[in-house]
């Protein structure tokens, strides 16, 4: 059964823990993956593929038959609905798309910004208990709209050797350039370091298990990340008007993922509390994922009763949830308080699976309250931000002294002497 907590009562660790208890011996396996694959390169990665995932493919690169192959094995409408999603993917990314600048900022000044996507970047799609094509067009569609010249993702085989129909079908659609059959650890070290078959990249997405987050931590340096991914979240705040069913519904859908997901319901009214956790139980039977979301919900689920929906509010942005729901009249009103969220979803018709699949706003989202500090991914993390400087040498004279006098108090003369020996023959003329 869901704890209910009365804030009054409840402690900062009872409303802010998520108990993420990682298994022993994570970072030495991983840290084991990666210096097998490094070093022994495809050979580690079928290896791994023979041992996690029941098989060894003849080859770790998926060809264009297997793919064509697998888009007729899907069905016409789920491809209909991949095919929508990426356009609202796409519509909504292309608004983030950056514009370089330059500016004179006096005479023989000129200073600037360009924007230059990064070359190649890993996208890992998790596998194992579920398949998440929608993962696929979440993340590569902003590198793509970015300007990312090559896609390589990685994802895990079945025992067939084969990946998902639906996996390839969406990587068809968003437009992968390379789709490898390997996941976990050993799969982020191969994107890091490169191998026979799998080209180094410059930077690593998408979510993944304790092992996948572990790499990704371990690695980042080398190669650069998006984020370290956490177990989903959702936080609910209602009012007393919200529907019971529709709160444990929408608690069940992010329950379901892992075991170790959160669930969580922040409302002003104790009956809504009590029916919604009655709910969940009535629900927790009917679903297929029943064991997992019921291990979330017992471990990490909790709703709690505050005094009014600005307490609500207050409580959300201390806990800095993956997704947050304003289950409330006037969702609009509460907007410009919300903090942190990776996010939002506004008002009683707005479910968090209209966001994971179709709505456009991205999926891949800060977990574990790095809301605080961190945002959606998006097409931002697939660019860099190259910065450039121009001065005449008039220019560079009316500044000389001052970075002169800089340089010095830094006790870098070297600095200074690289301006001022600019203008020693005018000095001595």
């Amino acid at each position: 059964m869901i704890k209910i907590l009365d804030i009054n009562n409840a402690s900062e660790k009872d409303i802010l823990t998520r108990d993420i208890k990682l298994e022993s011996g994570v970072e030495g396996t991983v840290a084991e993956i990666i210096e097998n694959v490094r070093t022994n390169g495809d050979s580690a990665l079928l290896d791994y593929c023979e041992k996690f995932d029941g098989a060894r493919p003849d080859s770790l690169v998926v060809t264009q038959e297997e793919i064509s192959e697998a888009i007729k094995n899907v069905s016409p409408d789920l491809l209909e609905v991949i095919n929508s999603a990426k356009l609202n993917i796409e519509n909504y990314h292309r608004k983030q798309i950056r514009e370089g600048y330059r500016t004179r900022e006096g005479v023989g000044m000129i200073l600037g910004q360009k924007i230059t996507p990064l070359k190649r970047v890993g996208v890992y799609v998790p596998g194992g208990t579920a398949s998440y094509p929608s993962t696929v067009l979440m993340d590569v569609v902003p590198a793509k709209i970015a300007g990312v010249e090559e896609i390589v993702m990685t994802t895990p085989c079945g025992k067939d050797g084969k990946i998902a129909p639906a996996i390839l079908a969406a990587a068809k659609i968003a437009g992968v350039d390379k789709v490898i059959k390997s996941g976990g650890a050993q799969a982020v070290a191969a994107l890091c370091y490169g191998t026979q078959s799998v080209p180094k990249v410059d930077k690593i997405v998408g979510p993944g298990n304790v092992y996948v987050a572990t790499a990704k931590r371990m690695l980042f340096g080398l190669v650069d990340i998006d984020m370290i991914a956490g177990p989903s979240e959702i936080l609910v705040v209602s009012d007393e008007n919200s529907n019971p069913k529709f709160v444990a519904a929408d608690m069940l859908s992010q329950a379901e993922h892992d075991k170790l997901a959160s669930a969580v319901l922040v409302t002003n009214s104790r009956e809504l509390a009590e029916k919604v956790a009655q709910e969940i139980e009535k629900q927790l039977t009917a679903l297929p994922r029943e064991e997992i979301a019921r291990a979330s919900i017992e471990t990490n689920g909790k709703i709690i009763i505050v005094k009014d929906i600005n307490e609500a509010i207050n409580i959300a942005n201390r806990i800095a949830p993956e997704h947050l729901e304003l289950c409330v009249d006037d969702p609009f009103g509460l907007l410009d308080r919300v903090e942190n969220a990776g996010s939002v979803f506004l008002g009683r018709s707005c479910p968090e699976a209209l966001g994971d699949y179709l709505a456009g706003p991205n999926h891949t989202l800060p977990t574990s309250g790095t809301a605080r500090f961190s945002s959606a991914l998006s097409v931002d993390d697939f660019i860099k931000k190259v910065q450039y400087i121009y001065y005449d040498k008039n220019a560079l004279g009316y500044v000389k002294n001052s970075i002169e006098i800089f340089a010095e108090a830094e006790g870098l003369h070297g600095h200074a002497r690289s301006v001022t020996i600019r203008f020693e023959d005018e000095n001595n003329e």
